[in-house]
């Protein structure tokens, strides 16, 4: 129906940048917010990043100023570019939208299979 495919995770040391990616496809006749989500081991999943239909972001208190959010409409695809990274921005990521199918015809949730950030010297 819709499938939200993320890559772009990795192993990188402190300091250096990654760049995360989330496509979507299926069945889409409307995307609404895309979003970024984290969840560290051990801990709870927490939004870090969301871009909104209107062009609005938002960014957690902990990355603001290091990481980007940006949208391609035209490939229904949503980037993180994450820069400055720490040791306690290791965490699985996962990629989040709501979306309206031409199946359900109501905005639903749907969430990508995550992707690992290890931050590590």
């Amino acid at each position: 129906q819709v499938q939200l495919v993320e890559s772009g995770g990795g192993m990188v040391q402190p300091g250096g940048s990654l760049r995360l990616s989330c496509a979507a496809s299926g069945s889409i006749f409307r995307i609404n917010a895309m979003n970024w989500n984290r969840q560290a081991l051990g801990k709870q999943r927490e939004l870090v990043a969301q871009f909104t239909s209107g062009g609005s972001t938002y960014y957690a208190d902990s990355v603001k100023g290091r990481f980007t959010i940006s949208r391609d409409s035209a490939k229904n695809t949503v980037y993180l570019q994450m820069n400055s990274l720490k040791p306690e921005d290791t965490a699985v990521y996962y990629c989040s939208a709501v979306i309206t199918s031409t199946v359900a015809g109501h905005p639903q949730a749907y969430w990508g299979q995550g992707t690992q950030v290890t931050v590590s010297s």
